[in-house]
């Protein structure tokens, strides 16, 4: 089905304060979730509103907590979640990161005992259309096995980089999972009874496979790059639970609170205008874009995008045709 923005604003508003959010965080909270559905990213839009809702009842996530500071040093602050609504604690983070970017040309803010902050390119594009560089990561529990291994030791943590658009165009955006598909696309490819375009993971046999649901089933999704994607994987656990002084997956599993429940995230935020200036930097984006799109295209494709150029496209259609939701998800989101 298609809808308009407002519509599903408004509907997934209501459901957070039926459920207990104040008036103005479930403002928020549904507006970030809307963005995501309008940028193509469903899996963590509407398709997650269920989720969070479970998550409030079981107590997992605190809709009146506010984040409080335990660590500050120069350009460094950590904060502590306590557990409140992941998409509060990120955003109040990049703004803190921000503030001390303005100060001292980078800030980092490490966000210790949190939740889930739904897509990891909000934040990415929060800052990048305030004109900052952002190198965010969080970590999560484990759900991706190590390259050797056929049990989940490490956490899928989902990676992000962005930086101003050119000419002040859509910024750039690098939004990506550790596995080479993430498990809400896996969802959103299943639900649409389609197969992946390449092989996403192992099927309880140990067969590289195409099959969604199948990669579903056996957890045994595939790290990018195989060994390579494994240890990055491992580092973002390991320096996201120390720079936050936080925890990692193995804490996580141990006490398990939901997908990314206690989690730990990084924020570093810097200001590029205190390098060179803004038309310098606009020029360098855009001759680099420039120069990416000029190879000579393969067999097949469909065309070469820089990164955050899909989520351009999907706005596009959006607009003229409505956001697309899918049926059962929506049915979902109204019964509650």
């Amino acid at each position: 089905m298609r809808l308009s923005f407002d519509e599903i604003k408004n509907e997934i508003k209501r459901v957070f304060m039926k459920y207990g959010l104040s008036e103005e965080k479930a403002e928020t909270c549904a507006r970030i979730h809307t963005e995501s559905t309008y940028d193509g990213i469903y899996s963590h839009g509407t398709n997650r509103v269920a989720r969070f809702v479970d998550y409030i009842q079981k107590g997992w996530v605190d809709v009146n907590a506010e984040p409080t500071l335990e660590h500050e040093f120069g350009a460094i602050r950590v904060y502590n979640g306590n557990m409140g609504p992941g998409i509060l604690n990120a955003l109040y983070g990049c703004d803190r990161a921000m503030e001390l970017a303005d100060q001292y040309g980078i800030g980092m803010v490490g966000l210790k005992n949190t939740t889930h902050w739904m897509r990891g390119g909000t934040y990415g594009l929060y800052a990048a259309r305030k004109g900052y560089v952002a190198i965010l990561w969080t970590n999560t529990e484990a759900c991706m096995p190590p390259w050797g291994g056929k049990e989940c030791r490490l956490g899928n943590n989902p990676f992000v980089m962005a930086a101003p658009g050119p000419d002040g165009g859509p910024a750039l955006m690098l939004d990506m999972a550790i596995s080479q598909y993430a498990y809400g696309k896996l969802q959103v490819t299943r639900l649409a009874g389609k197969k992946l375009p390449f092989p996403g993971g192992f099927d309880k046999d140990g067969n590289l496979t195409d099959d969604p649901g199948a990669i579903e089933e056996s957890m045994r999704i595939l790290p990018i790059g195989y060994w390579k994607g494994s240890s990055f994987a491992f580092m973002l656990d390991i320096l996201g639970s120390i720079l936050a002084d936080g925890v990692g997956a193995v804490d996580l599993d141990a006490n398990t609170k939901g997908s990314c429940g206690g989690c730990s995230q990084v924020m570093i935020l810097i200001d590029p205008k205190k390098v060179g200036s803004a038309a310098t930097m606009g020029e360098t984006i855009r001759r680099a874009v420039e120069y990416l799109k000029s190879a000579e295209l393969s067999e097949h494709s469909t065309g070469i995008m820089a990164p955050g150029e899909d989520y351009v496209k999907f706005n596009s259609d959006h607009d003229k045709n409505g956001i697309f939701v899918d049926d059962t998800v929506w049915a979902e989101i109204k019964a509650l």
